[in-house]
């Protein structure tokens, strides 16, 4: 999955981001990393559909609230994001068809060259979007696989930003992510897709023989840590198979979990201890 071009983020957007409880996530966005695609395709032949869970050689372990939490700083509580993926259009408020509503929010269309069934090429919200019109008053999206198009479903988020701090959206990234990662252990499915950058992050604070050099300060959320990092252009195929011997290599004393009872700070200790000295805001209770 390659890193997305960004678009400038103009002053006068941060006050409906911050509305929409997702400013702190286009700051990560700023200084975000590359993924280290090898690395983490390693980690996903270990995905077991079945149970949900990576099978390392000392047990059993996986990505959770928790970590979606820390990580991304995204709530774990409130309403629930669903919606019908095929047939949402008929769901939309009024019952307007969907490219009505899309250009009654956005005030255009989008060309027939950038569409795909109903979704978007992200270079055309870059291209339009990518910076903030002078004048502009107040009345003026998850990627899917290939990681370049924005699907409109998301469309009646979008049109009450209000209300958008009030959905668990840290649930719904770590059920795509892993719905992603179920549909990878296919064997007819060979390209990786999801929010991998999480994955990566969950990797690196939970196994610290995988985590880069020179990543010791961090701040929040805790994916920023790893701001700037680039593994460097190297084969791939030499990579993957490290990667794979150095999982096969784990142990349970590798794995920077905390098991009932274990004390903070102990062996096995959590990769969080490190919380309770940090002034973080109360993502649990919809903070």
């Amino acid at each position: 999955m390659r890193r997305q071009q960004e678009m400038r983020l103009d002053e006068r957007y941060v006050p409906y981001l911050q509305m929409a409880g997702l400013y702190h996530l286009v700051r990560l966005n700023d200084r975000w990393f590359r993924l280290d695609e090898p690395l983490v395709s390693a980690f996903v032949e270990r995905w077991r559909p079945e149970t949900h869970t990576f099978h390392m050689p000392f047990g059993e372990c996986t990505i959770t609230l928790q970590d979606v939490a820390y990580q991304l700083g995204l709530p774990v509580d409130g309403r629930y994001v669903s919606g019908c993926l095929t047939d949402f259009y008929v769901y939309i408020e009024g019952g307007r068809p969907a490219w009505q509503w899309f250009h009654e929010l956005l005030g255009m269309l989008p060309p027939a060259n950038q569409i795909q069934k109903f979704a978007v090429n992200c270079t055309w919200f870059q291209e339009t979007f990518g910076e903030c019109p002078e004048g502009a008053d107040e009345e003026t999206l998850f990627a899917d696989k290939s990681s370049n198009r924005i699907h409109i479903r998301w469309l009646p988020f979008v049109a009450r930003l209000e209300e958008m701090g009030g959905y668990s959206w840290g649930s719904a990234e770590l059920a795509w992510l892993y719905r992603c990662m179920c549909r990878v252990a296919n064997r007819h499915v060979v390209k990786l897709a999801g929010p991998l950058q999480l994955l990566q992050s969950w990797i690196f604070w939970q196994f610290p023989a995988f985590r880069p050099t020179g990543y010791d300060a961090f701040s929040w959320p805790l994916a920023s840590r790893w701001s700037g990092y680039n593994h460097g252009i190297s084969e791939k195929g030499p990579r993957v198979q490290m990667a794979r011997l150095r999982i096969d290599l784990l142990q349970a004393r590798d794995h920077t979990r905390r098991p009932p009872g274990c004390p903070s700070g102990g062996l096995g200790a959590s990769a969080y201890d490190v919380m309770a000295v940090c002034d973080l805001p109360d993502i649990f209770c919809g903070g």
